[in-house]
């Protein structure tokens, strides 16, 4: 009898499921960005894999067969990977604008300016952790938590719980789709490198006309003034573009979807 909307856990092959599906969960958990988080505790953490796993079990159940499903190293590596791949789709968007910050930060000349980062517990670049927290907190509150748990959740009909996938070709899909991550982030720092670009061929062509001006004295404080002033009126652009972030996780995720040789998962869209 079924409590809550809840499957028997006696019942022949639930409990195996509810592992598995633990298993999917965890994978996201390792990797999505927000959920994993090192400053989000170890017993947290536990909890959220133990709730969500509960909540996504009758999903799952829909449509496993549960007569045939078995806990094997197959079974176990392969729905790790399932919620691992899901949980990369979204960190790329994070990862390409911390990269961006990375590239700033080298563009203006503030690589050594370091500064503590709550979500990692280490040092980092300054403006390299300024992108990650907006990019986060963008990604918040857009809902993009609740969305990669409804990824899980759809990821069940494409790919049911012990169905044999070809997990290496969509872990290859999702490695290619790392040009995506170089991708956003020159978009997300275009603006900056072009204004540091042309200030420098400014400094050059002042340098050429005025030998006696001390340019390489002026070229330091000028670069890091332009750089700031252009990413500060390029903010609004950025955020645009973290914003727009979830067509690119839902194709990522078709694109995995495909590459296992099932059917794609439907659109994730609000």
């Amino acid at each position: 009898m079924d409590l809550f909307g809840l499957p028997d856990f006696f019942a022949p092959g639930v409990a195996a499921a509810f592992v598995l599906t633990a298993l999917r969960v965890g994978g996201l958990l390792l990797i999505a960005p927000a959920w994993s988080a090192k400053s989000v505790p170890m017993k947290l953490r536990t909890a959220l894999l133990v709730v969500f796993a509960t909540l996504l079990l009758p999903s799952a159940t829909a449509t496993a067969q549960l007569d045939s499903i078995a806990i094997t190293p197959a079974s176990f590596l392969g729905e790790t990977a399932i919620g691992f791949a899901l949980g990369l789709a979204a960190a790329f968007i994070v990862a390409a604008a911390e990269f961006a910050g990375e590239i700033i930060n080298t563009s203006i000349g503030l690589s050594g300016a370091a500064i503590f980062d709550p979500i990692n517990n280490t040092q980092g670049a300054v403006l390299s952790s300024l992108m990650q927290l907006l990019s986060l907190t963008i990604l918040l509150i857009g809902g993009g938590h609740v969305l990669m748990l409804e990824a899980v959740a759809q990821s069940f009909v494409s790919m049911p719980l012990g169905a044999p996938l070809a997990l290496t070709n969509g872990l290859l899909a999702l490695v290619r789709l790392m040009t995506t991550l170089f991708a956003l982030a020159m978009q997300f720092a275009s603006p900056v490198i072009a204004a540091v670009l042309i200030t420098n061929l400014a400094l050059a062509v002042l340098g050429r006309a005025a030998p006696q001006l001390n340019v390489i004295g002026l070229a330091f404080p000028l670069q890091i003034g332009v750089g700031l002033l252009t990413l500060a009126g390029s903010i609004g652009l950025m955020v645009h573009a973290m914003n727009d972030w979830t067509p690119r996780y839902a194709t990522s995720v078709e694109i995995f979807a495909r590459a296992v040789q099932v059917a794609p998962t439907p659109a994730m869209r609000r």
